[in-house]
């Protein structure tokens, strides 16, 4: 930057106050320049004209962060704590019933929970403590001491921010949801009732996999009884979170508590080598850090928006790392769980998440290292002569706030892309599988068992290969290309009118 701009807002709290936290992933400044906004990767660089410039004080970047700014929770809650209440409070008495002023009341208080010299507001409009047009937040509640809305996206020791990006607004109207409670209307019950037995099949062998692990059929039988369970799970119960990570590991690695052990994600390269990727959170923060996990799952129940509240309670926990096994497929069980209890799926179904990510892990890499990235950065780590990891600095806060704006936005993408592809699919594909079974038992009597081997190696392949051919050595080849035609044409037939069936339902009641 040019030496006639300065940093205003975050930007400058966060170097003013030198505070020991992610750096907010907008840098406002102010100069000689007109108003734009720069996009460096993940980098973003807000510019701004001088007649923006606040005071060079604590309470005038405040005002300028709560009045242009996506508020970033790390940063913010750690202005509150290293403020002088003195200055907050000379700010509120001068514009008692001012909305910046008021709201950095509450943020101070909130965070903190000390309370400034103040008698309580007695006049102003209510306001959000969150601005819906730069973060998005929770259900909110007023408080009368500040007449102001607690829309926080978390409570006070653990809280997230989340832009409302253009990718999110665009998903939040497109009615997911929706879209897929038309696909599962349109599907005949016994159709619909095997792709559901299928999905949550899929589901299950799709976190297996992403952990690099095969689901034995014990362990899977155990995860798909636990994701048809999900209604009744409770994230908040500490007894609920311990028993389904007993469901779903080897039970030698079953737990009966948070782990009160280092853990950390890696990989061996070679003898007494390991690579370290991320470095959870020390086993003295862990118990503290879940119960602010636990009560901030309670305060995002019945929020309008239950992707953004399955993102961030999911992939909070799977940072947090709280058991030494199943981390993994909990996290991705609770988007599961939160979807299901707050209706945004439909009823005894689910979207097989896991597969899509299988379909895009370097996205779902990505999705993590926004944060592991920025954690590892300010870990202060060790090996100690056992080869266990000694973290010596502080780290717990880095979990406690974060932008989770690339997780929400990933996870509606994975939704998405489970709508448009995985619940289509399978449906489809039942409903070629009898068609064409059905016309393959018209024309031969053939074991069931056969029958449907062939009809699912010609759907595989295009047709039965001369591999595949030995497995069908009791037909003449006459009678293998004549039940490939026949199948064929049960396939096209009944795909050109699911074709028009979809194509009518497009064009609407008007045509």
């Amino acid at each position: 930057m040019s030496m006639l701009e300065r940093r205003v807002g975050q930007n400058a709290l966060y170097h003013n106050l030198e505070l020991e936290v992610i750096p907010p992933p907008a840098e406002s400044w102010c100069g000689p320049t007109s108003r734009k906004t720069i996009i460096e990767g993940r980098r973003i660089i807000e510019k701004y004209p001088l007649v923006y410039a606040p005071s060079d004080t604590v309470a005038g970047h405040l005002k300028f962060a709560l009045k242009h700014e996506t508020l970033d929770m790390g940063v913010i809650a750690a202005t509150m704590r290293a403020a002088d209440p003195n200055e907050l409070e000379k700010w509120v008495e001068s514009e008692p019933t001012g909305a910046f002023s008021r709201r950095a009341w509450f943020l101070y208080e909130w965070f903190t929970g000390k309370n400034l010299n103040l008698p309580d507001a007695s006049s102003g409009n209510y306001v959000d403590a969150l601005n819906p047009k730069l973060n998005i937040g929770s259900h909110g509640t007023n408080l009368p001491r500040y007449r102001v809305v607690d829309n926080m996206l978390g409570v006070s020791g653990m809280c997230f921010t989340v832009k409302p990006s253009q990718a999110i607004g665009r998903y939040r109207t497109s009615a997911l949801n929706e879209r897929a409670q038309e696909i599962v209307n349109s599907a005949r019950p016994e159709v619909l009732e095997r792709a559901i037995q299928y999905l949550f099949t899929k589901e299950t062998k799709s976190s297996f996999e992403i952990e690099h692990e095969e689901a034995t059929a014990q362990k899977a039988e155990r995860f798909v009884a636990a994701l048809k369970s999900t209604a009744s799970f409770e994230p908040s119960s500490f007894d609920d979170l311990i028993q389904l990570q007993n469901v779903i590991v080897d039970r030698r690695y079953a737990a009966t508590a948070f782990r009160d052990f280092q853990n950390f994600v890696g990989e061996t390269i070679g003898p007494d080598q390991e690579k370290v990727h991320f470095i959870c959170p020390k086993p003295e923060d862990i118990q503290e850090l879940m119960r602010d996990w636990g009560a901030m799952c309670h305060r995002l129940r019945g929020m309008s928006d239950p992707v953004i509240a399955s993102a961030v309670v999911a992939f909070a926990f799977v940072y947090l790392h709280p058991f030494e096994d199943g981390n993994g497929r909990i996290h991705r069980f609770l988007i599961h769980n939160i979807l299901s209890r707050e209706g945004f799926t439909p009823p005894n179904f689910l979207f097989p998440i896991s597969a899509a990510i299988v379909r895009d892990v370097r996205g779902y890499d990505r999705t993590l290292e926004s944060l592991s990235t920025p954690v590892m950065e300010r870990t202060a780590w060790a090996w100690d002569k056992e080869y266990n990891i000694i973290v010596k600095n502080d780290t717990d806060h880095l979990f406690r706030y974060f932008d989770a704006t690339e997780h929400v936005e990933f996870t509606y993408a994975k939704i998405e892309d489970t709508v448009q592809k995985d619940l289509r699919e399978e449906i489809d594909y039942i409903t070629l599988f009898d068609a064409a079974l059905k016309a393959l038992n018209r024309a031969i009597d053939m074991p069931n068992r056969q029958a449907s081997l062939f009809v699912r190696l010609f759907m595989q392949q295009g047709g039965i290969s001369k591999k595949k051919r030995e497995l069908f050595k009791e037909l003449s080849d006459e009678e293998v290309g004549r039940l490939s035609a026949v199948v064929r044409d049960a396939i096209t037939d009944t795909g050109h009118a699911n074709d028009d069936n979809v194509e009518a339902e497009d064009k609407g009641p008007g045509w």
